[in-house]
């Protein structure tokens, strides 16, 4: 079996990653980009985001990202917007090639190895139950890179390739520290359950013993705690009933899957459903630990069910495989009438989830989102210095479709109850000027003109972004259907 892919291959991957943007649609700005552009654009332009960047620079202190993709700007000598595109090709395109790889390892035809990829490829935006993560965002992000990287961690590891696994952890660790404990930990409990010197039950032991950081983090404050409780899927006994089957159903399809591996003598397959299985009910074990409790609530942050973002990963390329082995084969209609209908459903789910939004945002397409309108006459009409204030939930108003301020308009706000309060759970030092931030904007649907100078007097704010109609005694340069962006005279 060869263990690298051919240049057809390689055309073909490259290809499907191409294709896999055109199903799942391509968004720059929305959700976590809200956190990760800014730091690009900071690293490009130093004098960007004077004020509150603190919502933002802690991640990005904390990853190599955001020089990383800058750096590629000046050396490409490309704008950003098509950068980040190719970058976003480029981590998709690593994703198939870790699938490649992972089929290789666990199959012996092409047939199943393809499966697996094409069914990866298909669900790209599928969620990971409970955790509010996709396997693979529509948009740059860490997680974008760190995804293939862990992937090559747990290939590495199989094959006991040790070196080339660590110099993967080593770069995802740069990338997204928190990832990494993830693909560090499966590698570990694969090559325990292929030593087979250890139990199961010892197995979670010695890996349990290593994934409890106790005395690492601050206490709870009464305003970190409100941050907490904004994000419910940290705690696991507020997840819904369907979040809770996410969890358990790919354990019992692992199980299905390793007697069928056994069946068929292959063990590859077989030791890493097995190690699935230790994988997906120790990091169960830790949430539980972790999150029921109130006095261990300063260790949500760890998120130890974002362990199931792996977990789904190596599931879908399997029962791909499988799929492809037993069921699709040599059919090219059987492959037709499986993945189309497949595509077709993602591609709708992902126009609905955006439903005011181009389903591919590309480099020079007029946007049709009126948010987004609003926020490039801002980047292209207004200081570099300007400082903003939105209604501390724009990004969930209706028209909206998650865009971000900051990433898109590439000025600085004020602190918001959407995406601030995911940063302050991370980095609880931030949690007093959120919350005084958040409260000065509380009943924001009935400011009027001097709320908004309020605001400029208290936090130096000198425009707003509204929703008609307008507030006399603000003047209004810019003006939509539905909204206004006004300077605070």
């Amino acid at each position: 079996m060869k263990n690298y892919p051919s240049w057809k291959e390689l055309v073909s991957l490259a290809a499907l990653a191409i294709a896999a943007i055109i199903v799942h649609g391509y968004h720059p700005g929305v959700e976590d980009a809200e956190i990760y552009l800014p730091g690009i654009l900071k690293a490009l332009n130093p004098s960007l985001y004077p004020e509150n960047q603190a919502f933002f620079s802690s991640h990005a202190r904390m990853t190599l990202f955001p020089d990383l993709i800058a750096a590629s700007v000046k050396l490409l000598h490309l704008p950003l917007a098509w950068t980040l595109l190719l970058w976003h090709w480029f981590s998709i395109f690593l994703l198939l090639l870790a699938c490649w790889h992972l089929g290789r390892l666990c199959f012996s035809g092409s047939l199943a190895r393809w499966g697996g990829i094409a069914m990866l490829a298909s669900l790209l935006t599928l969620p990971v139950a409970g955790t509010a993560l996709y396997i693979m965002d529509e948009y740059l992000t860490t997680r974008s890179l760190s995804t293939p990287a862990v992937l090559f961690i747990v290939i590495n590891a199989a094959e006991r390739k040790f070196g080339r696994a660590i110099l993967w952890a080593v770069l995802t660790a740069a990338i997204h520290p928190l990832m990494v404990v993830f693909g560090a930990a499966y590698a570990t409990l694969l090559i325990l359950v292929s030593s087979q010197r250890l139990s199961p039950v010892r197995q979670a032991e010695v890996m349990a013993a290593a994934l409890f950081p106790f005395g690492l983090f601050p206490p709870v404050t009464r305003e970190y705690w409100a941050a907490l409780n904004s994000r419910p899927y940290f705690f696991l006994l507020r997840w819904r009933w369907y979040e809770w089957i996410g969890i358990f159903a790919p354990l019992i399809l692992f199980w299905i899957f390793s007697a069928v591996a056994k069946k068929s003598y292959n063990r590859t397959l077989q030791r890493m459903c097995s190690a699935s299985i230790i994988f997906g009910l120790l990091f169960f074990a830790v949430a539980l630990v972790i999150t029921v409790p109130v006095r261990l609530a300063n260790l949500v942050e760890l998120q130890p069910m974002r362990s199931l973002h792996l977990l789904y990963i190596l599931l879908l390329v399997f029962a791909g495989g499988l799929l492809a082995d037993f069921v699709l084969r040599r059919s090219v209609w059987r492959w037709a009438v499986f993945f189309l209908p497949l595509c077709g459903l993602m591609a709708s789910v992902q126009r609905q989830t955006f439903p005011a939004t181009n389903h591919l945002e590309l480099p020079g397409v007029a946007p049709r989102n009126e948010w987004v309108r609003a926020f490039r006459w801002v980047q292209e009409s207004t200081p570099t210095d300007a400082y903003f204030a939105l209604h501390p939930d724009h990004m969930a108003d209706v028209g909206e479709d998650q865009h971000g301020f900051r990433a898109i308009a590439e000025r600085s706000r004020l602190a918001d109850n959407v995406k601030d309060a995911g940063a302050v759970t991370m980095f609880p030092a931030l949690a007093q000027t959120w919350q005084t931030q958040v409260a000065a904007q509380a009943n924001w649907d009935r400011f009027d003109a001097s709320d908004f100078r309020s605001l400029k007097k208290r936090f130096g704010v000198d425009w707003v972004v509204i929703r008609k109609p307008d507030i006399s005694g603000l003047v209004c340069p810019y003006q939509s259907e539905t909204l206004l962006v006004c300077k605070i005279e």
